[in-house]
């Protein structure tokens, strides 16, 4: 029997998601799955902000490296940590049905909900767009970084570090940690990062493999990331960016997206939405108005303060 190796990052969330993602391969095509477990620049420096050593692509580019050099054949990423723009001679090859893309509140006091915390209440988050619209939202929570793996933000939680976290359902669910939610965060309350809930399968472009894994595409879900991901791209959006998109199906085909920019204290976000059934006209529709309500300058203001 064939045996295809998959690159993945070494952590038990990353690590759950791939053997999931190679059951479904071995069924599909046939084949055998090895796992090749990558350690990535974004899992060695674990305690450092991402928007210091480059941004959420430090979790992918030591796997895709991976992929060019021959080391592995596929890989699995969570979407949402997939920089607007893969390395040269790669292609995303599927995206399996979405998880959950929602935010998870998860918190220590009692709190049910974030319109429930407590003033003054701290909050982990390593993530500045969940950031910037909490803050938007409640200007009153003491909003905290936090980085490490999903179970080292629980453990800190537990610590009385944080009287509440969050983080994504799909992760806690992936992992059996549903039960830990306190609240799922609707979008219109916080909007999802561009690719939340989604696993995005690479392969090396023109191969046949990345033609066979598309079997596992669930059309619904890689519509989606296809608005979502064009949004992001004519942004230019990395780590530094406090930026969300989240498209939505409607009936008949279509899709709802909504997207938006802020800055990194909440105070000034521009927003924008549109519906329709071109997943990468739409994304570019909703970048051009959000740019057009003000993020422009919003955008200049963040990348001003990132220069050196």
């Amino acid at each position: 029997m064939t045996t295809l190796r998959l690159a993945t990052r070494g952590s038990q969330l990353a690590l759950a998601q791939s053997g999931a993602i190679a059951r479904r391969v071995e069924s599909a095509l046939g084949v055998g799955v090895d796992l090749v477990v990558v350690k990535t620049s974004g899992d060695r420096l674990a305690d450092v902000s991402l928007a210091t050593i480059g941004g959420k692509g430090l979790f992918v580019k030591e796997i895709e490296e991976a992929l060019l050099d021959g080391r592995a054949d596929f890989a699995v990423h969570s979407a949402k940590d997939l920089p607007a723009a893969l390395a040269p001679g790669l292609a995303l090859a599927a995206f399996p049905e979405r998880a959950d893309p929602r935010d998870a509140l998860v918190a220590r006091a009692g709190a049910t909900t974030i319109a429930k915390l407590a003033a003054g209440a701290r909050v982990g988050t390593g993530s500045a767009r969940r950031a910037a619209q909490l803050r938007a939202l409640r200007p009153d929570l003491e909003i905290l970084p936090l980085r490490g793996n999903v179970t080292t933000r629980l453990e800190r939680l537990r610590e009385g570090r944080f009287d509440a976290v969050v983080l994504a359902c799909a992760g806690l669910d992936r992992l059996g940690l549903g039960g830990e939610i306190h609240e799922r965060v609707p979008a219109e309350v916080l909007l999802p990062a561009v690719g939340q809930g989604v696993l995005a399968i690479e392969a090396r472009a023109g191969e046949a493999l990345a033609r066979d894994l598309a079997v596992l595409t669930h059309e619904p879900s890689a519509r989606a990331i296809a608005a979502e991901r064009a949004f992001l791209a004519r942004l230019e959006g990395d780590c530094n960016v406090p930026l969300a998109a989240f498209a939505d199906a409607l009936d008949g085909g279509a899709f709802r997206l909504r997207g938006l920019v802020a800055t990194a204290d909440g105070v000034a976000i521009a927003r924008a939405e549109a519906s329709g059934d071109d997943p990468e006209a739409l994304g570019r529709a909703v970048a051009e108005t959000v740019l057009a309500r003000g993020g422009g300058d919003i955008l200049a203001q963040l990348r001003a303060e990132a220069a050196p």
